[in-house]
């Protein structure tokens, strides 16, 4: 498939076949996908494959983290156990963490290409038929998931993405055209 076509086709997935993703592929997607510009060259990035019974330590600490929150006792399990269902029903899950310099410059480079990183990996999966969807939830910060994710202090979880083959691609959204959105400027 040629690169515009792949850009254009791509698709946020949320709903998923119940098939496995294979590992290897994915390792292998992600070597290709870490290839972005890193201006300092500082690769902050590293990544959590979850998936099989592992999807189970995510899940539990998404029921944990929903359950503790919820302030109306009766619908504390309800609401446990649908996010708990919810993870469950994703085939595989890829945490991308990334180490925060301390330099703000520094790490806001390193946000911008570890969320390149991202993009190619969905890129990749799509060109292989595996849709995936990149979230940002808040749960990303709850101590409850980064424990689950083995996320460590002057680290920061960027997106989880849920990856696995289509069971329903959405249809595309318009985008404002860049001719719209572009300014000129030929004169000094």
């Amino acid at each position: 498939m040629e690169l515009a076509q792949l850009i254009k086709e791509r698709r946020s997935v949320h709903l998923f076949e119940d098939r496995p993703v294979s590992i290897e592929l994915v390792k292998e997607l992600l070597d290709t996908a870490v290839w972005v510009p890193n201006h300092r060259m500082t690769q902050p990035w590293r990544f959590v494959l979850v998936h099989g019974e592992g999807r189970k330590r995510l899940a539990d600490a998404v029921r944990t983290g929903a359950e503790s929150r919820e302030r109306d006792p009766e619908k504390k399990q309800e609401v446990g156990e649908r996010l708990y269902n919810r993870f469950m029903s994703i085939p595989l899950f890829v945490a991308v963490v990334m180490s925060e310099n301390p330099n703000p410059a520094v790490r806001e480079e390193d946000y911008a290409s570890t969320s390149c990183i991202i993009h190619n990996f969905s890129l990749l999966a799509w060109e292989h038929q595996i849709g995936m969807v990149w979230e940002t939830y808040p749960m990303l910060s709850a101590p409850e998931f980064r424990a689950a994710l083995g996320v460590g202090p002057g680290e920061r979880i960027i997106g989880n993405l849920h990856v696995g083959y289509s069971a329903k691609v959405p249809a595309a959204k318009s985008r404002i055209p860049a001719e719209q959105l572009l300014t000129v400027i030929d004169q000094a």
